[in-house]
């Protein structure tokens, strides 16, 4: 077991899920499964928004930053376990490791924010809809937009640099990726200071963006409520139930990772718990917020349509 704090010569192992190995190949085909749907049905979004011009107003404005903002996410992550679960390298330097970290909790960091603004715009848009297009006119959009990339990646290098600033004991991460908790675990002294720190930034990035998407969505159930229209209501709440569904898989999870005591962070189930906001909202992101939709689907015939012309 070595100590250090930072070395280009020094490597960690990736456990992975090594620990079962007769469940890899299971996960290799379906990691690979998500991940193709995932880079398929963002991407569609973000050229969608840019060819229709149905599609360029604020509520799709934010939903192809989430689909380039996811497209990055999985991709800093999933490559590497898909690596890992085919075993043709487990190891990985320091400084990929670093900047692995660095660019996937910039990034998550980022999409909390993201959705808390998104959660934001549907209420604008229900609850005041008379009101909407002077709420959300194009620079407060993206004042919104570019303050949750810079709020996402200030969180990042402030908690990556007290990651930095531990000597770690060992070189064996029980991950499929390199994740903050995972690093606590390795540190060789009290991190009860450098946690206390990380709390207050994870806080700030969980709980209050979690706050005000429960505080929306409540103030857009009490509207949906007074919809006199019995299927009005019911394709509203079945919207917003799926709204809620996906956001509570991702809030859940990185909650359940981020804001639990390090000793009581288990490394085995905190692999699978990470699957949820590294694969599987990514992938769920375009279903249940677009390509559900009407004004989608015939943004994506007409594509499709002057694809055919064209041949």
């Amino acid at each position: 077991m070595g100590t250090f704090n930072s070395s280009s010569d020094k490597a960690f192992f990736l456990v992975g899920f090594s620990d079962w190995p007769h469940l890899e190949l299971v996960f290799f085909v379906f990691i690979s499964i998500f991940y193709s749907f995932t880079l398929f049905g963002n991407t569609s979004i973000i050229v969608l928004s840019r060819l229709d011009l149905r599609l360029q107003t604020p509520m799709y404005f934010f939903l192809s930053h989430l689909s380039f903002l996811d497209l990055c996410y999985t991709t800093s992550t999933v490559p590497q376990l898909l690596i890992n679960l085919h075993g043709l390298d487990r190891t990985i330097s320091y400084g990929r490791c670093v900047a692995q970290l660095l660019i996937f909790l910039a990034l998550a960091s980022t999409e909390c924010m993201l959705l808390g603004v998104m959660a934001f715009d549907r209420y604008a848009a229900v609850c005041r809809p008379l009101h909407y297009t002077a709420i959300m006119h194009p620079q407060l959009c993206q004042t919104l937009a570019i303050s949750s990339w810079v709020g996402g990646l200030v969180n990042s290098l402030i908690q990556t640099s007290l990651m930095m600033a531990m000597p770690l004991c060992g070189h064996r991460l029980n991950h499929f990726f390199c994740e903050m908790p995972i690093f606590l675990k390795l540190a060789c002294e009290e991190t009860k200071k450098t946690e206390a720190k990380m709390f207050v930034a994870r806080t700030i990035v969980l709980v209050f963006p979690a706050a005000l998407i429960l505080s929306s969505y409540a103030r857009i159930t009490r509207a949906v409520l007074k919809v006199k229209s019995t299927d009005g209501r019911r394709k509203a709440f079945g919207t917003c139930g799926s709204h809620v569904l996906v956001v509570s898989l991702f809030y859940g999870s990185a909650i359940y990772t981020y804001l639990q005591p390090t000793h009581t962070y288990s490394e085995s189930e905190g692999k699978f718990v990470a699957l949820f906001y590294t694969i599987i909202t990514p992938m769920l992101n375009p279903l249940i917020y677009t390509l559900r939709n009407k004004d989608v689907k015939g943004a994506l015939w007409k594509v499709l349509g002057k694809g055919t012309d064209l041949e």
